[in-house]
């Protein structure tokens, strides 16, 4: 005997192995596949290299628990304590949560600052930023109130406001903070109306007159729209023959939150 003992030589204690009943519960449940909702005790024993007993053992303990339940006498399949689990992971994640790697990956793509917008009533909330490494610095902060009536990051929430709030919106003084500010209710919903028929909104100097903004939608269930994505830039440092690829860069980062929120029921 050398007398090194187990933690002298960092070797993992037994209940870190992959054989504990907790482990192969695990591995059941990860079977199941779009592909394969159901599983008998003989794939789980062929899966698992175990007697066809042991798996249906196993089996037997996740039923009980409401993991899986019996489907007509011919299988096993995922049962009700596994939906609620989902719900309750679903619950647990927010839009802020969803969006965050989304804006990550759109700022390390463009370069530029991103912003994660939804609208409260009569005003514009900044839910997320994301800073470019290399970018101008935003005044935007998180939980920052914005105008209805300027900048990509808001008018990409206002152009699709459901018709009777758009009208409650538009029905007070807009402010105006460049002169490319949208003052005039009028000229505001036909700027709106070519924002939605377009899906995306460009901007240039309307809330900051150095500022190109780009901004898209993000939608959950039946297409609502619950945030906009955007990013600002120096103006001065995007050409017009640019503009288009921060418009595809936006938007494809805009479908795939809007993919994640529906998925996850966010929103």
């Amino acid at each position: 005997m050398s007398g090194i003992t187990r933690r002298e030589t960092g070797a993992a204690p037994a209940y870190r192995g992959r054989n504990s009943t907790a482990d192969r519960a695990l591995d059941i449940l990860l079977m199941f596949t779009d592909d394969r909702l159901d599983l008998s005790a003989t794939e789980v024993a062929t899966r698992l290299d175990v007697a066809r007993s042991t798996a249906y053992r196993y089996l037997q303990s996740l039923t009980s628990n409401g993991f899986l339940e019996e489907s007509d006498g011919s299988g096993f399949r995922l049962g009700p304590r596994v939906i609620d689990l989902a719900r309750l992971a679903r619950k647990g994640v927010g839009l802020s949560d969803l969006a965050r790697p989304v804006m990550r990956e759109l700022a390390e793509r463009t370069g530029v600052s991103v912003l994660l917008t939804r609208r409260s009533g009569a005003a514009v909330v900044c839910l997320e930023r994301e800073e470019a490494s290399t970018t101008l610095r935003l005044s935007y902060e998180r939980g920052q109130v914005l105008s209805v009536n300027a900048g990509a990051a808001a008018l990409a929430l206002t152009a699709w406001a459901p018709a009777a709030e758009l009208d409650e919106l538009l029905a007070v003084p807009l402010p105006r903070y460049t002169d490319a500010t949208h003052t005039d209710p009028d000229l505001l919903r036909v700027y709106l109306t070519e924002i939605r028929e377009q899906g995306y909104v460009v901007g240039r100097g309307e809330l900051d007159p150095d500022v190109l903004g780009v901004g898209a939608p993000v939608t959950g269930e039946h297409d609502r729209v619950v945030a906009a994505l955007s990013v600002a830039a120096l103006s001065h440092r995007v050409p017009d023959r640019e503009v288009p690829r921060y418009v595809k860069a936006v938007r494809e980062a805009a479908a795939e939150l809007s993919d994640q929120v529906r998925r996850m029921g966010v929103g």
